[in-house]
């Protein structure tokens, strides 16, 4: 079976709350299990928890060094009061408010770094919280190696599934392409709009937001720029939108919720991410650039604030020959939300 296949039946395991092993580590999901399935996982009661820097940093066991890696494993010793109840409070900051007692806490030297870090990836892959109780030698229903993840999110595998002519409200002359692999559960599309003329393409990359596109979220501008994007390639007369299936910023929408909870707490879009512990941004633009690829796009204008969309096609070998500002209206719902994209992951508004 190949890897690719590993991982997909892997985060079927874990979202059933079924134990894994990569390498040599047996991991539990702490948000899918629950008591019973972490009794006979771990009769002896001593299997330590794994979370990630970003949450162990809340708790006081990450350095500064660890914590700007919010995405790296740390390992916490499984102390008696450490029950199914207290280690779903150390997986979820949502809970901090309800539960703000905790500790101490005695950080433990991570056994296998590489296997652990490709248990956190596993679970934001999975969209889950990035949480396990550990096992050295123990079994899981799937095993499996973290190359085998990596194979799971190569975007080489991605091939064009079907198309269709798609008459949109900007444009009549658009054409719908879907994109997926052979394990994923979901697909990319991109909408073409005009016809080439001999010159790069205007293109835009949009995350899928279901808050914003669909049900007309005011914390965030995707809705609008998703329109501002398709009226302005129209207007270009010849681009292509890519729709990506990064909810998000990858980390999928049941977090992106947890993230928002936190919000409301607080913290902004890049703490209540680092707090949960996922990276600021998790996305993976080489999938853009798979797509572009296989359109036979290679150079494109692209319509965007995010330096860092630029540097991930260039960096998969797509020529960006122009970046092209796209700027909106703030309101006071996302005033913050758009302040924090400009102070502390540069764009460019």
């Amino acid at each position: 079976m190949s890897g690719a296949n590993q991982a997909a039946r892997a985060i079927d395991a874990l979202r059933r709350g079924w134990p894994i092993r990569i390498g040599d580590l047996a991991l539990l999901p702490i948000e899918t299990a629950d008591p019973v399935r972490l009794a006979a996982f771990d009769s002896a009661a001593v299997a330590p928890v794994l979370l990630s820097a970003g949450r162990a940093e809340t708790l006081k066991l990450a350095n500064q060094k660890d914590a700007a890696i919010p995405d790296a494993p740390v390992l916490v010793d499984r102390a008696p009061w450490i029950d199914f109840a207290a280690a779903t409070a150390l997986a979820d900051p949502q809970l901090d408010l309800a539960t703000p007692m905790k500790g101490p806490f005695r950080a433990l030297a991570v056994p296998a770094p590489v296997d652990a870090a490709a248990a956190l990836r596993l679970a934001r892959v999975a969209g889950l919280l990035p949480a396990f109780f550990v096992l050295e030698g123990g079994a899981g229903e799937v095993t499996l190696s973290a190359a085998d993840i990596d194979a799971h999110e190569d975007a080489i595998r991605l091939t064009i599934a079907a198309r269709a002519r798609l008459p949109v409200a900007h444009a009549e002359d658009a054409e719908i392409v879907a994109f997926r692999t052979p394990e994923g559960p979901g697909e990319h599309v991109a909408l073409l709009i005009g016809a080439p003329n001999g010159q790069p393409p205007l293109v835009r990359l949009h995350s899928e937001c279901l808050t914003g596109d669909a049900l007309g979220s005011l914390k965030c501008d995707c809705g609008p720029q998703l329109d501002a994007a398709l009226a302005a390639i129209a207007a270009s007369g010849w681009g292509i939108l890519l729709y990506l299936r990064q909810e998000g910023r990858g980390i999928g929408l049941v977090n992106k919720l947890r993230a928002y909870a936190l919000q409301d707490q607080g913290f902004d879009t890049v703490d209540a991410n680092t707090r949960l512990g996922f990276a600021i941004d998790a996305r993976d633009f080489g999938v853009a650039a798979r797509m572009l690829e296989l359109l036979g796009q290679r150079a494109v204008r692209l319509l965007t604030n995010n330096p860092g969309k630029v540097a991930g096609l260039e960096d998969r070998g797509i020529s960006v020959v122009e970046r092209v500002p796209h700027f909106l209206p703030t309101n006071p719902h996302n005033e913050r939300y758009l302040a924090t994209k400009r102070d502390r992951t540069g764009h460019q508004l």
